[in-house]
């Protein structure tokens, strides 16, 4: 117990001659004065008092929520009342609530099936592709899972175990288990054709995303050109505006809409550049896959006719690709904040719950399950899953609360928080892990222009654990400078007593 002696120097005579209140004075003057618990908390309060007050804050809207993991008392906060606008760290709540209401252990699965018999090596109907909501089918994330043995072969190889031939009718795709609203309405133009704003499908693959191989002249200012696309999307228009720039860093943004063909790309790339790539979100991922199975289907020697007048039965499976468990996939969407993960996992609470997934009636189930857990949802706006929607707002306050619950009251606390990068990895590489030792801070970032939002645990150096959240929005510094004034005052707070 950390105590403050007050040593006597020198008594004065009271002016009244009394026993009572010369005792009374010397007793006053050794008081030994103990640091109560409320006290040791008020270090916390003042460091977070100090640091508001940063003159590079100065104008900044500020939300910030400290709980001690153990006890359940809040260490510190600011105006537990204040909505911010959070970024990515919302992925936290959608991937919390789909991992309780899905549990870690759910696959999704893509199916494909046929109408029609299988008469002589001919199958006589139709072959269809039947999305099941998976976001991560083919994806980058999970090339050892899908494309060392390439999903699209084992589909080729279970034709051939049954001996098909040739098919008589078309080859459809049906992404129907989700709506046909494949973005949010709040997503800015801006992101539309960029790969973090690409569009969710009932039949996403490869991560809904291609890349553009540009090259760039060697002097500055001058027109580039389009190398090649991969992977190849049918029918893709470009329009190319980017010009080669002394800036050596990639300023190219991607513009067009969902289900739409056309491209513009404009900005800049570093000059004399052989081949410079950017990724682009797919316009439509469910005609890819019906382009590239006719294509497997012609290297495989079956043949694709024209539809002929058939019979066609109650449509049956022929195989089925399931993917990875539920929390791989969330644990990819926390460290990497894939944002097309996100709304996956939105959309399908939706699906499970009314058969569509609905990004609209997928906010509806999040906002109700954390209400039904005891948890104010009232100043929480939410728009989308991912969090790149500027419309999206929640309190610090909101956040820690759901933390709190997934580390004290959830089956899967160990499962969620292993999602939660920890320093370096992840998103948090930008943090100093010499500042953090032995995974001491684990969190999910959050930035886009003018924001810049971390959530997580964090682990004092008296071993106390201190669930938390930062937000910042509209500070007027620079990102980088942001980031380290959060690893200052996270730095700080972890080397502060907490009490009991």
């Amino acid at each position: 117990m950390n105590t403050l002696i007050v040593k006597i120097t020198k008594i004065i005579e009271p002016p009244m001659n009394t026993v009572f209140i010369r005792l009374t004075l010397i007793i006053q003057c050794l008081l030994v004065v103990t640091i109560s618990p409320a006290q040791r908390r008020s270090d916390i309060e003042q460091e977070l008092n100090y640091w508001i007050q940063k003159p590079e804050l100065e104008h900044s809207s500020i939300g910030i929520c400290l709980q001690d993991a153990g006890t359940g008392k809040i260490l510190a906060q600011t105006n537990p009342q204040l909505s911010l606008v959070p970024g990515s760290i919302l992925k936290l709540v959608t991937t919390a609530t789909a991992l309780e209401m899905l549990g870690p252990g759910f696959r999704f699965e893509t199916k494909l099936a046929t109408n029609g018999e299988i008469i002589n090596g001919n199958l006589l109907g139709d072959l269809m592709i039947v999305g099941g909501g998976d976001p991560v089918l083919g994806s980058e994330y999970f090339e050892e899972y899908y494309l060392k043995y390439h999903f699209l072969d084992e589909w080729i190889d279970a034709l051939k175990e049954k001996n098909i031939r040739s098919i008589s009718g078309k080859i459809l795709v049906d992404a129907s288990i989700y709506e046909s609203q494949t973005v949010p309405s709040t997503w800015i133009w801006e992101d539309l054709g960029n790969y973090y704003g690409a569009g969710i499908s009932g039949l996403s693959v490869y991560d809904n995303m291609y890349r553009i191989h540009l090259s760039s002249p060697s002097e500055a200012g001058m027109p580039t050109k389009i190398k090649k696309i991969d992977p190849e999307i049918p029918n893709i228009y470009f329009d190319n505006q980017v010009l080669s720039s002394n800036i050596n860093r990639d300023r190219a943004f991607v513009f067009g809409s969902p289900n739409s063909n056309k491209r513009i790309i404009r900005g800049t790339i570093p000059k004399g550049k052989a081949d410079f790539v950017i990724k682009a979100s797919m316009p439509n991922p469910s005609k890819l896959i019906k382009s590239q199975l006719e294509e497997s289907l012609a290297k495989s020697g079956i043949k694709l006719n024209s539809r002929k007048e058939i019979k066609q039965v109650e449509p049956y499976l022929i195989c089925g690709t399931s993917s990875p468990k539920l929390i791989d996939i969330i644990k990819v969407t926390n460290y990497e904040s894939v944002n097309l993960f996100a709304e996956h996992l939105l959309k399908h609470l939706s699906f499970k719950k009314s058969g569509t997934g609905s990004t609209k009636e997928g906010v509806g189930i999040v906002k109700r399950f954390w209400k039904s857990k005891g948890i104010n949802t009232e100043g929480f706006f939410m728009e989308d899953g991912s969090g790149l929607s500027r419309f999206n707002a929640i309190t610090a306050k909101q956040v820690v609360q759901i933390l709190n619950y997934m580390k004290n009251e959830s089956k899967n606390s160990d499962l969620f928080f292993g999602s939660i990068p920890k320093v370096p990895n992840g998103t948090l590489y930008v943090f100093d892990p010499k500042n953090f030792p032995n995974g001491s801070l684990q969190a999910k970032s959050g930035s886009m222009t003018r924001v810049r939002c971390y959530a997580g645990l964090l682990k004092t150096t008296s071993n106390k654990d201190i669930l938390f959240s930062v937000m910042l929005n509209n500070f007027s510094c620079s990102q980088s400078k942001a980031i380290d004034l959060i690893e200052e005052f996270l730095l700080d707070i972890s080397k502060l007593s907490v009490s009991e």
